[in-house]
């Protein structure tokens, strides 16, 4: 599982929504819907980040972030939840 927390780690978020959304280039702070990422693709990429970053998102929440740089702070916000249930 990646660390959220390490340099590069949006690039790693931008780059899954990039290949699941199969667009050629998307800038961090992009609408990733404007961009061409339709509701049916979203969840395949909701899996697929859950999956890489071992986290678990909130639909609602994961579907209200229209930008790479969104996700990332919803997946570190899960993240760093995660790991104050497991202590």
């Amino acid at each position: 599982m990646p660390d959220i927390g390490t340099p590069g780690a949006i690039d790693e978020v931008n780059e899954v929504v990039r290949r699941i959304g199969k667009l050629a280039a998307l800038d961090a702070d992009q609408d990733m819907y404007d961009a061409g990422v339709s509701s049916v693709v979203a969840l395949e990429l909701l899996l697929e980040l859950e999956e890489r970053f071992g986290v678990s998102l909130p639909d609602e929440q994961f579907m209200a972030c229209r930008t790479p740089r969104a996700l990332f702070n919803l997946i570190a916000e899960a993240g760093r939840a995660a790991q104050a249930v497991a202590k």
